[in-house]
């Protein structure tokens, strides 16, 4: 790692930690040259996600999109914004433990919906209403049935 002072190309390593969220690494670094110090952060570079779309189409998976999607289902009900920021992680967890970089949705809308189905009732329907597709009463009432 080369100085951002004076640009030498070789510098020490003083001390080491791991962030906080054991995402990164914190290295403490000694210019012999100059001798000043600076910190750097190393981190494993990740794979972006891609969703498949049910057209085909391709786009990056979006954490604030599975979250807007997730508290339009939550509005009015019980669940807390922490409860929601938590199956947002889970589901991200869970998307990234796969083989692959590329999920279809109906795989991510399952891991959302299972989850759901835990927590609250009320918003397992209203999710897997729009994620399925729901047209009429009878969908509505086959799922209810499966609830009770």
């Amino acid at each position: 790692m080369f100085c951002i002072f004076c640009k030498h190309i070789d510098t020490e390593v003083i001390e080491t930690r791991l962030s906080d969220d054991g995402g990164s690494v914190r290295r403490r670094r000694n210019c012999p040259k100059c001798q000043r110090r600076f910190t750097t952060y190393e981190r494993v570079e990740e794979l972006p996600l891609l969703v498949i779309k049910r057209d085909g189409r391709r786009e990056r998976f979006d954490r604030e999109k599975l979250r807007r999607g997730i508290l339009t289902a939550t509005g009015k009900t019980t669940i807390t914004a922490s409860q929601v920021e938590q199956v947002v992680s889970e589901v991200e967890s869970e998307l990234k433990q796969q083989d692959s970089t590329e999920i279809e949705s109906k795989v991510i809308g399952n891991f959302v919906a299972k989850r759901l189905k835990k927590i609250d009732k009320i918003a397992y329907i209203r999710f897997a209403s729009v994620f399925r597709r729901f047209v009429d009463v009878e969908d509505f009432e086959k799922e209810i049935k499966k609830l009770i």
